[in-house]
């Protein structure tokens, strides 16, 4: 028999996308097929670099060739990625950003910011383009986390307009208020010159081409959280909690505000961070010093994902004094945050292909 590519094809779609749930002919997922003597080369392009399946995935189509096509076939699999957006056309705000996530929490204190800096690292290692917005204008900590406080943004200029050109550092593009206040300077400004700055942020950046846009927002639920549901259409929201009672209900406060009918703001998943202790001596002893699966449980409670529970671990401490993500310094810190980063790839890949289009939150308040 002659083999040709509509018998790849055939054989292929038996392969189902398992967070997707249909076949990867059907979501055009085949691209590049080469067929050779007893040997098929093709591309599948995934939804998401940082997808934790991709290893299933191959082995899939490899099996499905030999079970459909021939099992002396030479399979080779290449693996690619693109990463999906409900955005449609070219909008004019972030028109080259394909997925905005809100970083909150209820409570100060979480680890929030800790939390966005290494899921950015986490992502930028799988293949991704990111960005960071530091949206907390009185407390911005993503300049120290990445060793960049003495950095200033850069100015351009495009059609009679000027750009805010974002801070890059360790390949991930960043804007801060500490970019433009001195690191001693305390920044006391009423809510609505907070929202302004944010939306100078958004709209009077540069911020080319990103998968992923991660605004790490302030505590609780303020005009910073309905500027930014105001301003762009956001993806979807990650809630970053401790284990602690105090933290939870603070955090069920900030999942609320999301799932308000006016706001409706897909909740991606819970992060609880903090969720043990483990000595560095001792790296097989787990101590809960916050109390013990209080996101997994506010994760079930409210039936979103439970992205990955974070261990309090001293490193995670130096690496945000030190200005480098423990992501790039400690193994089984990377371990853990490269699982909650997969995880939120994923869910922000099913959002993609099963929700509507996100848009802006009209809203008076």
């Amino acid at each position: 028999m002659t083999i040709n590519k509509e018998h790849i094809l055939q054989a292929l779609s038996t392969v189902q996308e398992p967070d997707l749930k249909k076949d990867l002919v059907t979501l055009n997922m085949i691209q590049d097929i080469e067929i050779g003597v007893n040997q098929v080369s093709f591309t599948v392009v995934l939804t998401t670099p940082a997808c934790p399946l991709k290893e299933l995935i191959k082995k899939s189509c490899i099996d499905a060739i030999h079970k459909y096509i021939g099992e002396q076939m030479n399979v080779v699999v290449n693996l690619t990625a693109d990463v999906t957006s409900t955005r449609v056309g070219k909008t004019a705000v972030l028109p080259g950003v394909k997925n905005i996530i809100a970083i909150a929490s209820g409570k100060g204190g979480v680890g929030k910011s800790t939390v966005t800096a290494n899921l950015a690292m986490a992502l930028h290692r799988s293949g991704a383009k990111v960005g960071i917005i530091d949206a907390d204008i009185s407390g911005p900590s993503i300049p120290t986390m990445f060793d960049a406080e003495n950095l200033q943004p850069l100015v351009t200029q495009k059609d009679g307009k000027n750009y805010i050109i974002p801070v890059r550092q360790y390949g991930i593009k960043m804007i801060s208020i500490g970019f433009l206040a001195r690191a001693e300077s305390a920044v006391v400004w009423r809510g609505p010159m907070a929202s302004s700055a944010l939306r100078q942020f958004i709209a009077d950046a540069d911020w080319g081409e990103l998968d992923y846009l991660l605004i790490d927002l302030p505590p609780g639920t303020s005009d910073i959280h309905l500027t930014l549901v105001q301003t762009v259409p956001v993806t979807g929201a990650v809630i970053v909690t401790t284990p602690q009672k105090v933290a939870l209900a603070d955090a069920r406060k900030g999942l609320a505000m999301f799932r308000q009918p006016q706001i409706n703001v897909p909740v991606l998943g819970v992060v609880e961070n903090m969720a043990y202790f483990t000595p560095e001596e001792l790296p097989e002893n787990k101590y809960y010093l916050f109390g013990k699966d209080g996101g997994k449980e506010l994760a079930t409670q409210y039936n979103v994902p439970l992205l990955g529970q974070i261990p309090l671990v001293q490193s995670i401490r130096e690496a945000g004094d030190f200005g480098k993500p423990a992501v790039m310094t400690d193994e089984v810190t990377a371990a853990a945050f490269k699982e909650v980063a997969q995880a939120l790839a994923q869910e922000v890949s099913i959002r993609n292909a099963t929700l509507e289009r996100t848009r802006p939150v009209e809203i008076k308040v």
